[in-house]
């Protein structure tokens, strides 16, 4: 399963990249106020307009692929399967409380002097 999941993720990023090298050799538009004069269209593989519709096509297709891919990613991430776990152990258990001075159960505690006896301070 992690095969595939990591195959996703390889090609999730090689899709980004595509696009990015997409959208950089695309023209502005400022591009064709020179090509109307004859500038653009001798260069260019496609001519002055085939080549706008060819990249912006393959970059709205590779867009598709790409957000489809990364909702894929976003629910497989999100929805792990749990191996060996049924239903019982899907249950979080609270934690116990931690009492505030670690020490407080392990000191013993003095019974209170009697009314009649006189109890004096005696550091131990």
């Amino acid at each position: 399963m992690s095969f595939w999941i990591n195959l996703a993720v390889v090609l999730h990023v090689l899709l980004a990249f595509a696009i990015i090298g997409l959208v950089l050799l695309q023209h502005g538009k400022g591009a064709d106020m020179g090509s109307g004069f004859g500038g653009g269209a001798s260069g260019s593989l496609f001519g002055a307009t085939g080549s706008a519709n060819f990249l912006s096509r393959t970059t709205a297709v590779l867009a598709t692929i790409f957000f489809i891919s990364s909702l894929g990613l976003a629910y497989v991430a999100t929805n792990k399967p749990r191996e060996g776990a049924g239903v019982m152990e899907s249950v979080r258990e609270k934690p116990a409380a931690v009492p505030e001075k670690p020490n407080a159960a392990a000191e013993p505690r003095q019974a209170p002097p009697a009314e009649g006896s006189k109890a004096r301070d005696v550091p131990q």
